[in-house]
Parts: C-alpha cells; structure tokens; sequence
C-alpha cells in the first residue's frame, strides 16, 4: 500500500485545519453534526459482529470496537472542556493521552454499547449547551497544555464536528472496503 493510500485511509475527509474566523452556518452545522452523531454511529455498527467490530479500520489503524470507545473518551474530554471554559478564564485543560486510553483493556475488549449509551446522554447534554452559547462564549478560549494553543470554542465545535466525521469515515469506508454492508 502507497503513503498516499495510507494517508487516505488515516484522513478519510482530510486533515482538520482550524477556522479563521467565526461563521454562524458553520456553528449551526457543527451542533447539527454533534447532535445527530450517536444515532449516526450506531446505525452504522449495530449489525457489525465481534470480528468486525475487531478489525482495524487501517493497517497499524485501531479496530471498530477501540474507535467507538475512543470517540466516547475523546468527547466526554471535550465536554468538560467547554464547561471549564464557560466557568473560567482561559483554562489550561488536562490533555490525556488518547493513544494509551485505546490500548487499555476495555477499549480493546469490551463491548460496545456502554459507549454508544454514553455518546447518547452525553451529546444530549452536549448540545443543550452548544445551543444556549452566546456569542460572547463562542470567543471563549481555553489552553490546550502541550501546545500553548488557545483554543475558542467556535473552534472547538467545528473540531468536535470533523472528529465526529473522521472516525464515522474510517468506519463507513471499511465497511465499504470489506463489502459488509452486502452480507
């Protein structure tokens, strides 16, 4: 396989590049995007078998199993990040390190519905937030620890957005790739 082909495989709908400049359609297709995402994911796993759900979407890439547990993570990370940032000025976030999250046992192993119930409740109260931001709050920033990067939460929503369709990506095309879709 080509670095291009494992590029594309690794960045299905490309690399994120964060927004220059806050534009309201792209805040409201953003909260659409993280609304709707959990009923999205799950309709596009629940009929995956344990051995699907533990191929890797990629070469070196994570299984199914470890992205779904991953996305909870991640967003349950993001979550209390745009708490801490509408309750305190500018603040430096704890970073975790997600690589290490999806090796441990759980993520490799367990089952994948206490995730996908977890993305359910959380993107509910999620989006009841991101729906009552001000524009005020939309230039709130926090700090991200490893890079300095001061992070708004215009920003952090159409990140959240990409995130939430790079890894439905990743899962929408293997299930392309390996024709599962047509068993």
């Amino acid at each position: 396989m080509s670095i291009e082909e494992l590029e594309d495989l690794r960045y299905p709908i490309g690399k994120f590049d964060f927004p220059k400049s806050y534009a309201k359609q792209d805040i409201e297709n953003g909260i659409h995007t993280i609304c709707h995402f959990p009923q999205v994911l799950r309709e596009s796993v629940q009929y995956l078998s344990d051995d699907q759900l533990n191929t890797p979407y990629r070469p070196d890439g994570w299984t199914v199993r470890q992205l779904v547990h991953h996305l909870a993570d991640s967003h349950m990370n993001s979550y209390i990040r745009f708490k801490w940032t509408l309750t305190e000025d500018e603040p430096t976030i704890k970073a975790y390190n997600e690589k290490d999250w999806a090796e441990l046992s759980e993520a490799k192993h367990d089952a994948i519905e206490p995730s996908l119930l977890l993305l359910t409740a959380l993107h509910l109260k999620w989006t009841k937030i991101l729906n009552n931001l001000s524009e005020a709050d939309m230039h709130k920033a926090f700090v991200h620890p490893q890079n300095g990067r001061k992070i708004k939460l215009y920003e952090n929503i159409e990140l959240y957005a990409w995130h939430c369709n790079h890894h439905l990506a990743h899962i929408m095309n293997l299930v392309e790739r390996m024709k599962w879709n047509n068993s």
